[in-house]
């Protein structure tokens, strides 16, 4: 059985890393978008919400 920190740490990876590939590829070429303008902003919303989302779906 996995541990729940592990799940947890994962979610917030895989949010991070959707959101770094998101503002790296991008169509805002312009530095004025928040969510795309560069990838690691991208990453760092990203990460937030994974981490929004595990602690909504955590059970128990």
């Amino acid at each position: 059985m996995h541990s729940p920190v592990l799940r947890f740490a994962f979610t917030v990876l895989a949010g991070a890393a959707l959101g770094a590939a998101m503002g790296f590829f991008g169509q805002c070429t312009s530095g004025t978008c928040p969510l795309t303008s560069t990838w690691w902003r991208g990453a760092l919303y990203g990460g937030v919400l994974g981490l929004l989302f595990a602690f909504s779906s955590r059970t128990g």
